[in-house]
């Protein structure tokens, strides 16, 4: 098992310190990041604890899974890689963007 957890359903007050103290009361916490709308600086509801000891991350999942934070019901699970996504922003255009085309030029 890894030491990166993801915390998800945090409460949208929830920053940084907050969570690294509320993890802290399972162990060590190497990090913590709450990520956060790029626009309005506003979490958007997940993070990312990483404990210093795969011990102390299965305790941490086994004790704040689905406990409430906050008025919300935490979800703690191992984090997953991120997968690579080739296909951002393209809609159904294989992902280069617009351009028209279909039509009869000659």
């Amino acid at each position: 098992m890894g030491r990166k957890l993801y915390v998800g359903n945090l409460p949208y007050s929830a920053n940084d310190s907050v969570l690294k103290a509320k993890f802290e009361e399972v162990g060590t916490v190497d990090s913590s990041k709450v990520i956060t709308d790029r626009d309005t600086g506003r979490s958007k509801g997940f993070g990312f604890i990483e404990m210093s000891t795969d011990e102390e991350a299965e305790e941490a999942i086994s004790k704040f899974h689905g406990t409430d934070f906050d008025g919300r019901s935490m979800t703690v699970s191992e984090a997953k890689p991120m997968v690579a996504n080739d296909n951002r922003g393209g809609g159904s255009r294989g992902g280069f963007g617009g351009g028209g085309g279909g039509r009869n030029r000659y």
